[in-house]
């Protein structure tokens, strides 16, 4: 598809409406906010937020106790973020606990927010700023057109919640899971994804692949850093073994749509929480943004 039959493509995402997005229901309503026990509106702060002026979009400062956090909760719109709520492989209790102790919630809420700002900023799609936490022991997931999981190295399907993945995906439901690294978070994202689907290939994605060419065209891909490059260096995690090349993966349905996305050995999520830092490069933020927002499109039209 040519760059103007896609920008004639996302111009008409605001007149589809949430109809298009949502896989039943009535789209994104009032949902209030994912409000966590013990979570960031008691305290969590970061003074880092938003996006990077290479953008040109007005700098978020986010405080303590969620000053300068989104208030757009209430807005009925075409997307919003949708986080993955799941229980660690070594802990206990339900998955809604201190996030201090849930591997699903690093680089929350900011990265979530961050990324819904270039959204609104970057393309036509009608989106709200505020995210929302969304987990499998409820139908509400089937509201979702995109959600993300973070962490999944260490994510636990316990076989009710798998079956409700699969059936998620199948119906044309996508996810995006990152910041794994190592042999070890493989194999244990292994046996998570092997309940949902335990015969479907995972293939290395090519930058030929119609994923890569929604809005940008990427043809040549860099592995994402976390916040930790600005101390080491190093695009990887240097503590991890068998944590240095990247890895752009993927499981389809049998239409040939990626049904999951995979993202090993790096991590978008840090890059869109950090791009208003400015030791943390812009050409990774940038880079992330663009990727992010491929699969977005992808996910919204296939």
């Amino acid at each position: 598809m040519t760059l103007v039959g896609r920008i004639s493509v996302l111009a008409l995402f605001a007149g589809l409406g949430s109809g298009l997005l949502a896989l039943q229901g009535g789209g994104f309503g009032q949902r209030g906010r994912p409000q966590e026990p013990g979570g960031f509106w008691q305290g969590w702060g970061n003074p880092q937020g938003g996006l990077s002026s290479y953008f040109g979009i007005p700098t978020q400062r986010y405080g303590r106790r969620g000053e300068g956090a989104p208030t757009d909760y209430d807005k009925k719109t075409e997307w919003a973020f949708g986080r993955l709520v799941f229980s660690n492989f070594n802990d206990f209790g339900p998955p809604r606990t201190h996030r201090s102790m849930r591997a699903w919630s690093e680089d929350w809420p900011y990265a979530d927010w961050s990324f819904a700002e270039g959204v609104q900023r970057l393309t036509r799609v009608n989106a709200r700023m505020a995210g929302e936490t969304v987990d499998l022991t409820s139908d509400e997931i089937f509201n979702w057109p995109w959600i993300f999981a973070d962490e999944v190295g260490l994510w636990r399907l316990p076989d009710d919640q798998a079956k409700r993945l699969r059936e998620y995906l199948l119906r044309g439901g996508f996810l995006l899971v990152d910041n794994f690294h190592g042999d070890q978070a493989w194999q244990n994202f292994m046996v998570g994804i092997r309940k949902v689907f335990p015969n479907r290939p995972i293939e290395e994605l090519q930058t030929s692949d119609e994923i890569y060419h929604t809005l940008y065209d990427i043809n040549q891909r860099m592995q994402v850093p976390g916040a930790e490059y600005e101390s080491t260096g190093k695009t990887y995690v240097t503590y991890v073994p068998n944590a240095i090349q990247p890895h752009w993966r993927a499981i389809r349905d049998d239409q040939g749509r990626i049904m999951v996305a995979i993202c090993h050995n790096m991590h978008l999520a840090d890059s869109w929480e950090h791009a208003d830092d400015p030791l943390y490069p812009e050409k990774f933020t940038s880079f992330a943004y663009r990727v992010g927002i491929d699969y977005l499109i992808y996910s919204m039209t296939h």
